[in-house]
């Protein structure tokens, strides 16, 4: 294998919670567990989120001094593998000429979330890989791209995007005819999130009998209107499962982060509500959370499930890595990953109900199986290896 100078690109320091900082950094960790010279650049021209005050903020400070502390704690010396520019221009982490050396001899700039701007600089690339980890939301404008009828300032940001040499996308069955998702003018290959196992090791059994999730009830985008048809988020596929919790005897908790989830129905139909934020606010209480409990219950957006595009949450993945089952919507993921043990998929409320209690009637068995399944389909080695060779490296 040829070691290879690799860039990748995210939202951690815009975002700065632990959910977002797994992400994108594990990319950055698997990249250099495989022994290649990896960094991590974040330059979307985005203000960043100021956890502390709930609103977004020009000055970049403090988070990014948040992240080269919290990556420092990973590695030694990690902290001088990022470099963050913020809203104004102003670089966090390697200075302009640090980040000009780098970009000068990379091999591969890898655009995650489609966030990051595409300078004349990072053009100059060999590679430019761009990875849709939102999928229907990212192709949703192709049909009117490709008719004439897209708006000029929408045309453009699709223009950018065709600037990458390769394109990746976490919605896995695209192409498929079950899949809804608009296929033309990209040529989507598929991929999943990797997980750095030795970050998720599993322990001692839950010290809570819960299952639990983290999670933002209302996406602040809009939902893709494809062909006439308006999709909605998480919330909507979530009002269908509303009254579960008065149907089984399992714990079901949620740490919501966002959006404006209706408290008072949630707990009045016997969900069990926490502040998301709470978990989140670094990597190591955000992996301790989802490490607490029996395992994750979920729903998913409803553009993800409608359109059966086969994404697959990275939350869940390290769930179960962590040797804790999920319990989660089928979003057409089902196609391709074995399921039934440590990974249920349901469709229904029955089906959620029948998925929970096989989880527990049998937890040890399905919390060996979650490991498996993250070992045999997850694993960083495995899903960036063959990144780097569908992407010609």
């Amino acid at each position: 294998m040829k070691r290879r100078t690799i860039i990748v690109t995210g939202l951690a320091c815009t975002y700065p919670v632990g959910g977002v900082f797994w992400d994108y950094m594990q990319y950055l960790l698997g990249f250099l567990k495989l022994g290649h010279d990896c960094y991590y650049l974040e330059d979307s021209g985005k203000w960043t989120y100021d956890c502390a005050e709930r609103t977004f903020t020009g000055d970049a400070a403090r988070n990014a001094t948040q992240l080269m502390a919290q990556l420092e704690a990973l590695a030694p010396g990690l902290s001088g593998r990022i470099c963050v520019r913020d809203a104004s221009d102003t670089h966090w982490g390697m200075d302009a000429r640090a980040l000009a050396e780098v970009v000068g001899r990379a091999d591969l700039f890898l655009n995650i979330s489609c966030n990051c701007q595409m300078r004349e600089e990072y053009l100059r690339i060999p590679v430019k890989a761009l990875l849709d980890s939102d999928p229907l939301y990212t192709q949703e404008h192709v049909p009117p791209y490709l008719d004439g009828s897209l708006d000029e300032p929408t045309t453009w940001s699709i223009n950018q995007l065709r600037k990458h040499d390769v394109f990746f996308s976490f919605g896995e069955n695209i192409g498929r005819a079950s899949c809804l998702v608009p296929t033309g003018v990209f040529d989507w290959l598929p991929t999943r999130q990797p997980i750095v196992l030795d970050c998720w090791r599993p322990g001692t059994r839950p010290s809570r009998p819960v299952f639990n999730t983290v999670m933002s009830w209302q996406p602040a985008e809009r939902g893709p209107l494809v062909a006439g048809r308006q999709y909605g988020g998480k919330d909507f596929e979530f009002q269908k499962l509303m009254d579960l919790p008065r149907r089984t005897s399992a714990a079901l908790e949620l740490a919501i982060g966002g959006g404006e989830p209706p408290w008072e129905r949630l707990l009045e139909a016997g969900w069990r509500l926490v502040d998301g934020w709470s978990v989140s606010r670094n990597p190591d209480s955000y992996r301790d959370y989802l490490a607490s409990g029996l395992g994750e219950f979920s729903t998913a957006k409803n553009a993800y499930v409608a359109s059966r595009s086969g994404w697959f949450s990275c939350r869940s993945a390290c769930y179960m890595a962590l040797g804790r089952p999920v319990v989660v919507q089928d979003t057409g993921f089902s196609d391709f990953l074995p399921t039934g043990e440590g990974l249920l998929a349901f469709s229904d409320e029955d089906g959620a109900l029948a998925a929970l209690d096989a989880v527990r009637s049998d937890w040890e068995r399905h919390a060996l199986a979650a490991r498996r399944t993250a070992e045999e389909h997850f694993d960083s080695a495995k899903v960036l290896a063959r990144l780097l060779a569908d992407a010609g490296l």
